[in-house]
């Protein structure tokens, strides 16, 4: 399958001295070194190995990435085939313009929930400009994200999670922002996710992201262990809640627990309508009416505090979906905060005497009703809160 890909790269209509192909090895135990070696003619080519330690994939991109010189990093897995235009529709992204960017390249017959024997057929019939021409309408071979690409007409700045779609099986970004914002999250040592962590990390850190057909790829069909790829992307989703600890962790690692990354958008872009939608929704009164009969020293935490809090509330934990009321709340010192939806919050089980959940949710109550009262008794011993589906 690697030589499959360096087959590919050596075929760009791109100047072949004026890009380098970088090949980090996770451990590998057969005869890559020497095969990578035989494309030296052909490639401007480099080679890194690191010990089998176990799965190191982000770690591995680290290594390569160190040993690049060009100002923009593009990643491809093994097995994933270029198109012939691969390099120079990636540069061309980059300099659309204006600023930087984080580039998204589509990547035909990546369909991991899908039998793709077809695919092996067409490959060894057809060059990959060939197939695509052939089968590049079809919907049997098109990007597994293709839905989230044409609902924002594949601008990815009209998408509330575009993080999500950036994937190594085709992408690149800048060198100098890849390093500023730490490369690969070396923490992960199974499969999935890592990919996307770093896709958020550069989202948060403002980069605006952008798709290219151009720049197409296609995925090489080959045996997948779906069920233990689940179950590793679900305990990185934990990792990733984690790490940081805000909304959108909170509904991505909802969505890989429950094995809907196709939620991820959807989700998002309804968070993003609520902040909107209950920016100006004042809830103190109706805080203060919830608490009103609570014992002395009983401990309370509240789900969608809003920006103002009553004066005759007691230390609590508050946390609010919009970072900027929450701010406002916590402002006095005399509160705790997260910056939570309250789908999963970083408290422990039993750890509050009681919750409350306020109006400012009740707008997407029929969207994640269940999840959050599943987190309040979860975490409170009482939950108090409207459940209407107003």
């Amino acid at each position: 399958m690697l030589r499959q890909t360096l087959e590919s790269l050596a075929g760009q209509r791109f100047p072949s001295d004026e890009f380098e192909v970088i090949v980090a090895d996770d451990g590998s135990s057969d005869d890559t070194a020497e095969m990578v070696r035989s494309f030296s003619g052909r490639l401007r080519l480099r080679y890194c190995f690191q010990e089998d330690q176990g799965y190191r994939v982000a770690t591995a991109r680290n290594a390569g990435a160190r040993l690049a010189s060009s100002p923009v990093l593009a990643f491809v897995d093994s097995g994933t085939l270029t198109g012939p235009d691969f390099v120079h529709a990636h540069l061309a992204a980059h300099a659309a313009g204006p600023g930087q960017r984080a580039v998204v390249g589509y990547c035909y017959g990546y369909r991991p929930l899908d039998e793709m024997s077809w695919l092996t057929t067409a490959l060894t019939e057809l060059k990959p400009a060939q197939v695509v021409q052939r089968y590049g309408e079809d919907p049997s071979f098109a990007d597994f994200r293709h839905s989230e690409f044409a609902s924002a007409g594949h601008d990815l700045g009209r998408l509330a999670a575009p993080w999500f779609l950036f994937w190594t099986v085709n992408c690149s970004v800048p060198a100098d922002i890849f390093w500023e914002v730490g490369g690969f999250d070396e923490n992960y040592r199974s499969w999935g996710g890592e990919d996307t962590e770093l896709g958020y990390r550069l989202f948060r850190r403002g980069v605006p992201f952008a798709a290219s057909r151009d720049a197409w790829t296609i995925e090489l069909p080959h045996k997948r262990h779906l069920n233990a790829n689940f179950q590793s992307v679900g305990r990185n989703g934990r990792y990733f809640l984690k790490k940081h600890g805000e909304p959108m962790a909170e509904i991505a690692f909802g969505a890989f627990k429950d094995r809907t990354p196709g939620r991820i958008e959807s989700d998002c872009a309804a968070l993003a309508s609520l902040t909107r939608d209950a920016a100006d929704l004042e809830v103190s009164a109706e805080i203060e009416k919830a608490t009103q009969d609570i014992p002395a020293g009983a401990t309370v935490a509240i789900f969608g505090c809003g920006g103002v809090l009553p004066p005759s509330l007691p230390p609590c934990i508050v946390m609010d979906f919009d970072a900027r009321l929450l701010a406002r709340a916590l402002d006095d010192g005399r509160h705790t905060g997260h910056h939570a939806i309250g789908l999963r919050t970083p408290l422990r089980t039993g750890s509050v005497d009681m919750v409350i959940i306020t109006s400012r949710l009740s707008g997407l109550w029929d969207l994640w009703g269940e999840r959050l009262l599943a987190e309040a008794r979860r975490i409170g011993h009482q939950v108090r809160g409207p459940f209407d589906r107003g």
